[in-house]
């Protein structure tokens, strides 16, 4: 654990607050300080939700903690179960409440409480988020899925969507429809709208579908041992993995894989005229291993992108994640700490990033365009329409998002066409404004310094000077300017680095036109 600005994962028992608040009938009592209740605004602001998630904190004090403190737990979980009348009960530590060393399972069996009760071990200082919402819904299973008769006809148990996943909503809404058109019914989806007494029944089903491994895997290597369930290995995000993911449930099942695809647009438009001009674009990728190392599939034999980085924040996924750069031709980066990404990116310098909520601000500071890919994310990625990510609905929602911060072909081609003309030129306020459009201050581009002060102070020469002088940095002659301008803007920050670069190791002061296009034939080598 450590302090951070920014953090890809909460602490363990937000994981469990996920599995909580995506159940129905379920309590969860926390042993944790006042502070702690922050989480529940996840809930409510970022993802909408209508009703705050079924928790009961201790909210124990400072002037608390020289007292009893397992007395303040036994009626927290006492008052909770008289005022909710759940079906089932979780209960466990926060970090900070974890140093008192409580209990919280000890002290609610003591109580009697004529439901399960659920105790949680989860470690707070070694583990995080995901291996939360995994070891509870575990847990879960552990205490109330039991061996029973399968279904008549053949059926599924659909895992891993939690609360506060991203587009979990519609990924089971997809995936169920899939597994309808090969003639398969869905027996539970849990954790997300299932109850207690649904978990019961899970050993009903002939099979699991694993959707999450980061959320769900626990549980379904615990269906497996205790109701000899099988579960697919293939999550579906894209249209190469949901036909294998076709594949996997026929051969468990004996069914056709052959479904309806007449839905499907993405390969199509990914080989469209307008859409060729996507190819080889750069790209870089970040997010959980699940949905990171799909997009990379995606992106790469899909779209026609080039993958030139990908990595992930969640270790547990550390060797499938390096396994699958190895096969794109890169080295994965395997980190927690979103300075290093940035870093890794602004070296890269893509033409476009995926990645969570911490990329898209990333992206904004460099200037490079960002499509959201995983969590974490923000309000605006709990979208109100249908939009999953996997099948094939998930792979037409995934080709426009990805596609859509990008330039197209003739749109760049028009850009270049009038780029000296009097409303389109860089400066130029927006032209949808008319007569009333501001010009735009001049564009400041992420990690490169900008050596000119402005006129009112500094006439050109002046300017040479100082930059020469102070910053030992060659600066920028008229007409190479213009010539800069005229460069792609998703390479111009590029362009600009490494022509001042090679002017730089030279001993050149002002970078000419010459300048600018013996750089790029010093680099192009």
């Amino acid at each position: 654990m450590k302090l951070t600005l920014w953090t890809y994962e909460g602490p363990p028992h937000v994981g469990a607050m996920r599995v909580a608040t995506g159940m129905k009938g379920l309590h969860y009592v926390l042993h944790a300080p006042q502070g702690d209740t922050y989480a529940d605004l996840l809930f409510t602001m970022i993802e909408r939700r209508n009703h705050r998630p079924p928790v009961t904190y201790t909210t124990f004090q400072a002037r608390d903690l020289g007292g009893d403190t397992a007395n303040l737990f036994k009626d927290a979980a006492r008052d909770a179960y008289a005022r909710f009348q759940p079906e089932a009960m979780i209960v466990g530590a926060s970090c900070t409440a974890e140093l008192i060393q409580d209990d919280p399972g000890g002290l609610t069996e003591a109580l009697g409480l004529p439901i399960p009760v659920i105790p949680l071990d989860l470690p707070s200082y070694q583990r995080k988020e995901n291996f939360g919402a995994d070891e509870t819904f575990h847990q879960i299973v552990r205490h109330l899925a039991k061996p029973m008769p399968r279904t008549e006809a053949i059926s599924c148990n659909i895992l891993g969507a939690t609360a506060l996943g991203f587009r979990h909503r519609d990924d089971v809404a997809e995936v169920t429809r899939l597994l309808a058109l090969m003639g398969i019914s869905v027996n539970v989806a849990a954790p997300l709208n299932a109850r207690p007494s649904d978990i019961a029944r899970m050993g009903q089903a002939h099979f699991n579908v694993l959707l999450y491994p980061e959320t769900g895997e626990g549980a379904a290597r615990q269906l497996e041992r205790t109701c000899g369930q099988p579960w697919t290995k293939i999550v579906p995000i894209g249209v190469g993995a949901t036909r294998d993911f076709l594949h996997e449930v026929a051969a468990i099942t004996g069914l056709s894989a052959a479904v309806d695809e007449s839905a499907l647009r993405l390969p199509w438009w990914s080989a469209s005229v307008d859409s060729t001009y996507l190819t080889g674009k750069r790209v870089f990728i970040f997010g959980d291993a699940t949905h990171a190392i799909a997009a990379a599939r995606i992106a790469a034999t899909e779209i026609g992108f080039t993958v030139v980085g990908m990595g992930c924040f969640n270790r547990e996924f550390a060797r499938p994640m390096r396994a699958a750069a190895k096969a794109h031709g890169v080295e994965a980066l395997i980190t927690d700490d979103y300075l290093e990404v940035e870093a890794e990116i602004e070296r890269l310098q893509p033409e476009l990033i995926l990645g969570t909520q911490m990329e898209r601000h990333i992206g904004k500071r460099l200037g490079i365009p960002c499509a959201v890919i995983s969590s974490p994310v923000h309000v605006q990625d709990f979208p109100a329409r249908y939009s999953p990510q996997m099948g094939f609905e998930g792979a037409n929602v995934i080709f426009d998002t990805w596609i859509h911060p990008l330039v197209m072909g003739l749109e760049e081609h028009l850009l270049t066409m009038f780029r000296e003309d009097f409303e389109f030129h860089d400066a130029a306020g927006a032209s949808h404004h008319g007569a009333k459009a501001v010009a735009r201050a001049e564009p400041v581009e992420a990690g490169v310094l900008h050596h000119r002060t402005p006129a009112e102070y500094l006439d050109k020469d002046e300017a040479a000077a100082v930059a020469v002088a102070v910053l030992g940095a060659p600066v920028w002659a008229d007409a190479a300017e213009r010539e800069l301008k005229k460069i792609p803007f998703f390479v111009r920050g590029k362009a600009k680095r490494n022509t001042e670069k090679y002017a730089a190791d030279r001993g050149v002061t002002e970078i000419s036109v010459d300048t600018l296009y013996e750089a790029k034939a010093h680099y192009a080598r």
